[in-house]
């Protein structure tokens, strides 16, 4: 290839978001979403077993909150990796780290709500 030292080619791969910084992300969005429906059925149906399907969803809102961090980190460190200049290079920081900040706060919402909602049947 002219132009190029010891006619060597370079192949330019651009950049892809990472797979596993968007699934934090949505796995973070879900987390604080699921955080409202505990918040919502805790205080609406206190008297009518409100906590109990607050605690259900606090599973599952706690549980999404914590694979979108263990994703949100894993991305991070796709993403920090140095590449070879002919191989993929991943991109998807702020991604990675939205995903781990609305799981983290979607997983702490979720307690919280289940302990208000706890709070309120038992008052």
């Amino acid at each position: 290839m002219p132009g190029t030292p010891f006619a060597v080619v370079h192949l330019d791969v651009p950049p892809v978001t990472s797979g596993l910084a968007i699934g934090s992300l949505v796995a973070g969005i879900a987390s604080v979403l699921v955080s409202l429906l505990v918040i919502c059925f805790g205080v609406a149906f206190s008297d009518e077993g409100g906590a109990w399907a607050s605690g259900a969803f606090t599973a599952l809102g706690v549980l999404a909150g914590a694979a979108a961090v263990v994703t949100g980190l894993v991305a991070q460190r796709q993403i920090r990796r140095p590449a070879a200049p002919a191989t993929v290079r991943f991109t998807g920081r702020g991604l990675a780290l939205a995903g781990i900040s609305c799981g983290a706060a979607g997983a702490l919402l979720s307690v919280l709500g289940l302990g208000l909602a706890l709070l309120l049947a038992f008052s």
